[in-house]
């Protein structure tokens, strides 16, 4: 198990960035693929991004390919979702999930390791 803390979510205006950071506390998550996923009210929770234990293959959702990139730091326990050309449909709250090992996972179940979050909100 690894405890996963998200930060950098926040008001941005559509068109602009945001990075979004995701912790590893208490311990490594280097042998871990990790996911970026998204809930926005009343809708269910989707996949966004994920990365590899190595970093050496991400793979992305349709609606964020060109947009987003996902990375990862294995030295400073962190991945990290860079986020442009933000649009109003890109505002929900922003997860991160891990699971050990794993090449490329798109479905929620996939990961037994969830962070609570940070919330993104585009306003146009």
């Amino acid at each position: 198990q690894v405890r996963l803390v998200e930060s950098g979510g926040g008001l941005v205006q559509a068109g602009g960035s945001l990075r979004l950071s995701c912790a590893a506390l208490g311990s490594t998550f280097t042998s871990y693929i990790v996911g970026w996923f998204r809930q926005a009210p009343g809708k269910e929770r989707e996949f966004v991004a994920c990365v590899s234990w190595s970093g050496s293959t991400t793979y992305y959702a349709d609606s964020v390919k060109g947009r987003f990139t996902i990375s990862r730091d294995n030295a400073k326990n962190m991945v990290y979702l860079q986020m442009n050309s933000l649009r109003s449909e890109d505002a929900a709250v922003y997860l991160c999930a891990a699971k050990p090992w794993g090449n490329v996972l798109t479905r929620v179940d996939d990961y037994d390791n969830w962070g609570q979050g940070t919330q993104v909100t585009v306003s146009s």
